[in-house]
C-alpha cells in the first residue's frame, strides 16, 4: 500500500474476486511486485520477472497461503500467510501488496478479510504479525481495521529510496479456537 488515503468503495469492493495465487498468475503478481508504489511501500526488492517471483514465491510461501485478489479482468493485488514452524506453528507473517492503480477501492480490505478469516477458520492460527514502514499511515489504519497493534519501532530496519527507513512491528493475537463437543 501506499500514502493515499484510506477509503473503501463498497460497489468495488463486492466485485473483486479473491483465489489461491496460481503459477499462472506470476506474470502478473511480477508487474505488481514492480510498480514504483508497491515498491516504495513494500519490503520488497522490485524488477523481478514471473521466474524470479514463481522461484521465490516457492522458496518463501511453500505450504502457505498466497491470495490474489482480481478486477476489471486484471491482477490487483497479493497477500500471502508464511506459516511458521515447531514452536512458533501458531503464528504467521503476513504481506501484502495493492497495485498502484488500485489503492483506496477496497482490493487491501478484501485480502486482508481473506487471509484473517483463512487464518482463524481455517488454520487456527493465534498470531499474524506484519512489518510495515512507519509513514505508510493507509496500511497501518488497514491493519488496525482487522484487529492489529503495533508492537515496536525497529530504527534503519531497511532501505528505501536510497535511506534507511524504520519499520513499525504489528500483530494481531486471536483466542484459541473453540472445538465442537460431540
Amino acid at each position: 500500500m501506499n500514502d493515499q488515503t484510506l477509503h473503501s468503495d463498497p460497489a468495488v469492493e463486492s466485485r473483486i474476486t479473491i483465489k489461491a495465487l496460481e503459477q499462472s498468475d506470476m506474470a502478473s503478481f511480477a508487474e505488481i511486485m514492480s510498480l514504483p508504489g508497491v515498491r516504495r511501500g513494500t519490503l520488497s526488492v522490485g524488477y523481478r520477472n514471473a521466474e524470479k517471483i514463481a522461484a521465490w514465491h516457492e522458496r518463501h510461501l511453500k505450504g502457505s497461503v498466497s491470495v490474489c485478489a482480481w478486477l476489471e479482468g486484471r491482477m490487483v493485488g497479493h497477500a500471502g500467510l508464511t506459516v511458521f514452524r515447531p514452536c512458533r506453528a501458531h503464528s504467521a507473517e503476513l504481506g501484502l501488496a495493492v497495485h498502484d492503480a488500485y489503492h483506496g477501492r477496497g482490493v487491501g480490505t478484501a485480502l486482508l478479510r481473506a487471509l484473517t478469516e483463512t487464518a482463524d477458520a481455517s488454520l487456527g492460527l493465534r498470531r499474524l504479525e506484519l512489518q510495515v514502514f512507519t509513514d505508510n499511515t493507509p496500511a497501518i489504519a488497514l491493519y488496525r481495521k482487522f484487529g492489529f497493534v503495533e508492537e515496536g519501532v525497529s530504527r534503519g530496519y531497511a532501505m528505501r529510496d536510497g535511506i534507511l527507513a524504520d519499520a513499525l512491528h504489528m500483530a494481531r493475537l486471536a483466542d484459541a479456537p473453540s472445538f465442537l463437543a460431540i
